[in-house]
């Protein structure tokens, strides 16, 4: 195989639209940006680079298609080229470079596919900007709430359909994004991992056997808030001091239950919002955000259950008003087990160690796998890091990734 190393470099920087991935500040390519649309661009430029046909769909998806027989199966590949605020050069891009590059390898190694290979890059993958992730794979397949999303406005009040209004997106035709069962054969999406299951394993790869979707509860604590100075300490309703042996039991428990458990669970109290918030006055209400998450979704609502009981506990105790509201409950998604052995066998073909675990961050993945046999490798990321400006992919990982979808292509496209 050919030395990826050298493009791999200048095509990183080139869909990142800098010459260098040190900036303190990270990367800012929020969805339906000028950002992102300068990084679509660059997309297509490269994909027509290696004479590939390219086109953007109804919902703003850039398509790269060598296409070989309108008739034959297409195979598909990508991710996205979106960021969170102040994030990464890696977490999204390195799918779709990496897809990019496996493309050019085959092409240069004269390769000739029975197959169609398409390129999707997604569009509007992070929920930084408008709080939902995935539109652009959710279009695709036909899962996209347009009501919903019509309304939902950005910090500055933008509203997602003006945005993608000014995106170049005609809002009245998003619905014919969607593709048709019969028109793909299968997907697979490439990722920086983060997290550091890879290293710990000693492997090269990640393949992955299931996406973790998360239970998301919202606990309101009611006190009584009061002067601070005055207040006796055995006559206090103090919201906080109710509530907080809450976070250490949502750690120390989580970390039980992941420990004896077969699948993994992680819990973290992530938000908390004091009221008043006042230094000389005693907190009359505490809310609290709990995020959890496992590919078992008996476990995390299991897990669930029992946050709601010790927050009985706590009630009884505290004499504090408690309401719990569940924000999110969406059953996590597996992959296709015959495409995870087929990337786990791509990565044997070519002497990469795999190592099957399941991700604990949803991907475009996992939209397209309601509709089509999908699969999802990592490569790692420097000790875990991602949404952050220190986000790191090796040069050398992402040959080895794209090593990994040449064979995959190659396995899939060498005859029908």
């Amino acid at each position: 195989m050919l030395n990826l190393a050298s493009w791999l470099e200048e095509k990183l920087h080139n869909l990142n639209l800098t010459d260098t991935m040190e900036l303190p500040d990270g990367f800012s390519r929020l969805s339906f940006s000028k950002e992102e649309k300068e990084a679509h661009h660059q997309f297509r430029k490269i994909a027509r680079e290696l004479e590939l046909n390219t086109y953007q769909d109804e919902a703003g998806n850039q398509w790269a298609v060598w296409e070989v027989d309108k008739k034959a199966p297409t195979i598909a590949v990508g991710s996205h080229l979106d960021t969170v605020h102040n994030g990464g050069g890696y977490d999204g891009v390195a799918g779709v470079l990496c897809a990019l590059a496996a493309v050019k390898a085959l092409k240069n190694s004269q390769f000739l596919p029975t197959k169609n290979i398409a390129i999707i890059c997604f569009v509007s993958e992070e929920s930084a900007r408008f709080g939902l992730s995935t539109i652009g794979s959710k279009a695709i397949a036909g899962t996209l709430d347009k009501g919903e999303l019509a309304s939902i406005k950005d910090r500055d009040g933008v509203t997602a359909k003006q945005a993608m209004e000014s995106f170049g997106i005609n809002w009245k035709t998003i619905e014919q994004a969607v593709k048709p069962v019969e028109e793909l054969e299968s997907f697979v999406e490439l990722h920086i991992e983060q997290g550091t299951q890879i290293e710990g394993n000693n492997a090269d790869i990640g393949v992955v056997s299931g996406v973790a979707c998360p239970v998301r509860l919202k606990i309101t604590v009611s006190g009584m808030a009061n002067h601070t100075g005055t207040t006796p300490m055995n006559n206090r309703q103090d919201a906080f001091v109710a509530i907080a042996p809450l976070v250490n039991f949502v750690s120390d428990e989580a970390m039980k239950i992941d420990q004896t458990g077969e699948r993994s669970l992680v819990a973290t109290v992530s938000t908390i919002h004091l009221k008043p918030n006042a230094m000389n006055v005693i907190p009359g209400e505490v809310e609290l955000g709990i995020d959890i998450r496992s590919v078992d979704d008996v476990t995390k609502r299991d897990f669930a259950e029992k946050i709601k009981d010790y927050c009985s506990e706590i009630k009884r105790k505290h004499h504090v008003n408690i309401e719990i509201t569940t924000l999110v409950d969406n059953d996590s998604v597996l992959l296709n087990s015959e495409m995870q052995y087929k990337l786990v066998h791509a990565c044997s073909g070519i002497g990469l160690q795999a190592h099957v675990m399941d991700s604990g961050a949803g991907h475009d993945v996992m939209n397209m796998a309601t509709k089509w046999p999908s699969g999802l490798i990592f490569i790692p990321c420097r000790n875990g890091l991602s949404h952050h400006p220190d986000e790191f992919a090796s040069i050398d990982d992402m040959v080895k990734g794209t090593r990994v979808l040449v064979e995959f292509l190659r396995m899939e496209t060498a005859g029908l």
